[in-house]
């Protein structure tokens, strides 16, 4: 089984969440874009097939071609033991991943809260409004959530570590990245999280891949993007 992974050579983006889970489950893959003449490789593979991803990250294996990160996972974590096998456990697993993914599109418009194709420079007043009600606001409700669901268990779902977990520890990071302020905050008043965060980059395999030059680091092309006069 062969991996190929196609994304953004230059961000973590939505790319990094296929990336932690592959990482984690010890398979191999090709991250085909940060190869030779990858990005190219990339634009083509987006016209060809009769599945066709809308946009990066897609996944393909067996002759298929996946796309949309929570279903990307959904198909890692059944695979490789990052899911549970029963139904209702594979849905609540893809239910949070979901969840997830809302947030992390509030994250993403904090800084284009007009449009994607306009510059942070031509959004920036309308920005700081986004910003402000996401940090007082919508951070502690995500955070309450998620704190509620782990309780005092180790992970999401009991003492196994899922996709859904590696996807909140990588979230939690880029928030902390971009907004490092109000997610200190957020964080004091749910040590769970912060304490699932520490277990998930403490994992062997995690731990090996946050050290490699494979992680690319948090940058300001990415969705998680350090706008000092954002963080309030």
């Amino acid at each position: 089984m062969a991996y190929q992974l196609f994304y953004w050579p230059s961000i973590q983006g939505r790319g990094e969440y296929v990336r932690l889970a592959l990482e984690e489950a010890g398979e191999d893959y090709e991250d085909v874009a940060r190869g030779p003449g990858g990005v190219d490789a990339l634009m083509a593979a987006l016209k060809e097939g009769s599945t066709p991803s809308f946009a990066p990250p897609f996944l393909r294996v067996d002759g298929m071609t996946v796309g949309q990160t929570a279903a990307i996972l959904m198909l890692i974590g059944e695979r490789h033991g990052l899911a549970p096998q029963d139904t209702a456990g594979r849905l609540w697993t893809h239910q949070l991943q979901l969840t997830i993914a809302d947030l992390v599109n509030e994250a993403h418009d904090t800084h284009h809260p007009v449009g994607s194709g306009l510059y942070y420079e031509d959004q920036q007043e309308e920005a700081r409004r986004r910003s402000s009600d996401f940090t007082a606001a919508r951070i502690p409700k995500f955070f309450a959530y998620f704190g509620h669901v782990l309780g005092d268990q180790d992970y999401l779902l009991g003492s196994d570590v899922t996709y859904a977990d590696l996807s909140l520890f990588q979230t939690i990071e880029g928030l902390a990245y971009a907004f490092p302020k109000a997610t200190a905050r957020a964080l004091a008043q749910h040590p769970n999280l912060d304490a699932l965060r520490r277990r998930v980059a403490a994992r062997p395999r995690i731990a090996a891949y946050l050290s490699s030059p494979r992680r690319i680091p948090f940058n300001e092309e990415g969705i998680f993007r350090r706008y000092p006069e954002l963080d309030t």
